[in-house]
């Protein structure tokens, strides 16, 4: 006689409910905190190419100044003053000292303008200015 309980092989589901949900939970944190400042670019801008140039070193308060080619000074998608502009800056270099201040400036911009938006770095002294440019076309160069 076999007394022996025999014990049934249960077979391993996969659960869609909860793997969807941490799926969308991961989705739904990685466009939260997507860093939309690296994307700042005003359509408006068209900026020059450079054959060289490397990237800055990304920081939190990271502050793009575009500036149009009919000399409009925008920052955070926004018109601002020359005044404004300083209180922004200074704010930012207070917290982070060793970041850069991207300028975006259309590459038909009159270098008066690309000169006062320099000034104000100054004023508060900003020292580590990068400019934006984009890489030329492969196929132009040739």
């Amino acid at each position: 006689m076999n007394f022996r309980k025999r014990v049934g092989v249960e077979q391993i589901g996969l659960q869609l409910a909860p793997m969807i949900d941490v799926i969308l939970f991961l989705l739904s944190f990685f466009l939260l905190t997507w860093n939309l400042a690296r994307y700042e670019a005003d359509l408006e801008v068209k900026i020059p190419k450079a054959k060289n140039g490397e990237l800055p070193k990304r920081l939190p308060g990271e502050v793009i100044i575009n500036i149009t080619k009919d000399g409009q000074v925008n920052l955070n998608h926004r018109v601002v003053s020359a005044k404004e502009l300083e209180e922004i800056i200074r704010g930012v270099i207070q917290q982070y000292p060793d970041q850069a201040i991207i300028i975006r400036a259309d590459e038909e911009t009159s270098y008066k303008e690309v000169i006062k938006v320099l000034d104000v770095c100054r004023a508060v002294n900003a020292w580590n200015i990068a400019f934006a440019t984009n890489r030329p076309d492969m196929t132009s160069s040739q």
